[in-house]
């Protein structure tokens, strides 16, 4: 009788891109190595195209008038289910987050911790954003002057090169809390944890189209986003100086928002509102008052 081994094969994961509540592979069929901190091999990422780009956004549109119309509250039941089942993976998300920016397994598990509480802040600001920038406005006048809230549209979000899991949910939350939805670019170097988050997302209650996560060279994606017609705001987060100014010229065209890069020393630090009123228009609406009786009351 031969003798039986207790070795296994390695499975290894294949990573792929996330767009419209799928998991296709880049159309271009081109993957590019991801390595850990001292340059071993983890894995093939996905080098998304500029047809990737631009079947994320179509997608991305496509979710659009589902996500915004749904309540405040709903949506912030949705990004709490996205905390839970991170909760779940945690330990994938510490590995993950520790072999691409090089922390031992303490250090990498508050950031897996520190990221999902961020998502739970994200989730109880969804009801609250507007009671904070909306409001009645005092007028000369016999009129109601009521401001309120509408996100922006389809927001292209260039994650944060250096902070691959805590930036980069640092930078989304916000954006689809206000009921937006996004085409986020990975991390060049460490873009692995943002596919992972994408399995996540798919096996929570997130809408296929919402998040749109695609993986490769920031600067050949970034491009098509910034020059698109669908596009209505970008998170420069992700790019340097240099590319950051040539995606705000491309972007004046169709007159994105641009939210221009921000040094940011410490990720942890609590956020405060300023992401979300970024990617937030105001509408307002006047409506007369009237008047009641002959003394000219009104009410």
């Amino acid at each position: 009788m031969s003798e039986r081994t207790n070795e296994r094969l390695t499975v290894f994961k294949t990573y792929k891109l996330y767009v419209g509540g799928k998991f296709p592979r880049s159309e271009s069929g081109r993957v590019y190595e991801v390595t850990d901190s001292k340059g071993n091999w983890l894995a093939n990422a996905p080098q998304s195209s500029r047809k990737d780009a631009r079947d994320a956004v179509v997608a991305a549109r496509k979710a659009f008038g589902g996500w915004s119309g749904a309540t405040a509250y709903n949506r912030g039941q949705i990004l709490y289910r996205v905390a839970e089942m991170l909760e779940g993976r945690r330990e994938q998300f510490v590995r993950e987050v520790g072999e691409a920016e090089g922390l031992g397994k303490s250090k990498a598990g508050a950031v897996v911790d520190a990221t999902i509480d961020r998502w739970v802040w994200y989730a109880g600001w969804t009801d609250k954003i507007a009671q904070v920038v909306g409001g009645g406005n005092p007028v000369a006048g016999p009129y109601f002057n009521l401001s309120s809230p509408e996100p922006t549209g389809v927001v292209a979000v260039l994650a944060p090169q250096e902070s691959s899991f805590l930036g980069l949910v640092s930078v989304l939350a916000p954006v689809i809390a206000t009921g937006n939805t996004a085409v986020v670019i990975a991390s060049e170097k460490a873009p692995l944890p943002a596919l992972s988050l994408g399995e996540v997302l798919a096996t929570s209650d997130v809408p296929g189209g919402v998040v749109n996560v695609l993986s490769g060279r920031t600067a050949e994606i970034a491009a098509p986003l910034a020059a698109h017609q669908d596009v209505n705001a970008i998170d420069l987060a992700g790019a340097d100086e240099v590319l950051a100014k040539e995606l705000e010229i491309a972007a004046a065209d169709n007159l994105k928002r641009v939210l221009r890069p921000q040094p940011v020393d410490d990720w942890t630090a609590t956020p405060g509102t300023d992401r979300m009123t970024s990617f937030l228009e105001t509408k307002t609406v006047w409506h007369p008052t009237g008047s009641l009786g002959a003394g000219g009351s009104s009410y």
